[in-house]
């Protein structure tokens, strides 16, 4: 009476789903996160060569980008993972959310008339960073959902 019947086993984890879509839209989100974290971390410098800079705000607001960028790597992880909620919660969250806060400030400065760019090598190294941020999420997102009608014909 060594053996263990199917029903008696215990759980494995999801199996690493092979879709080429969703391996598209892991990098593509990889991508987003990497370019996300330089502007971040550009900003910060810039911010920390103003002596008038609120330290404890400069802080604060690191963290919540931190947690926002490794809530979004663990979600990804699992989305590869096989995890349905993980692909849906990624397509909500950066299809909507995120990809407004990457437009918002770019789309308000045009439509107030105050567009005045300091041509400098932060803010210019700031810029592109932002535009690979909005394209790979403009990758990202709908390679996650053509994902899912691949996931559910061959499911």
């Amino acid at each position: 009476m060594t053996e263990v019947s199917a029903s008696h086993r215990f759980p494995t984890a999801p199996e690493p789903v092979r879709a080429p879509l969703l391996s598209l839209a892991f990098r593509a989100i990889v991508i987003a996160l990497l370019a996300g974290v330089g502007e971040t971390v550009l900003r910060a410098g810039i911010a920390l060569a103003d002596p008038d800079t609120n330290a404890g705000g400069l802080v604060y607001g690191l963290l919540i980008r931190s947690a926002i960028y490794l809530a979004v790597l663990t979600a990804a992880v699992r989305m590869v993972a096989g995890v349905a909620w993980a692909r849906m919660a990624l397509i909500i969250g950066l299809g909507t959310v995120g990809l407004a806060s990457l437009v918002a400030e770019p789309i308000g400065a045009v439509f107030t008339g105050h567009v005045a760019i300091e041509w400098t090598a932060g803010n210019i190294a700031i810029g592109v960073l932002r535009a690979v941020h909005i394209v790979a999420v403009l990758v990202a997102v709908p390679a996650m959902v053509r994902a899912g009608t691949q996931l559910r014909r061959h499911a």
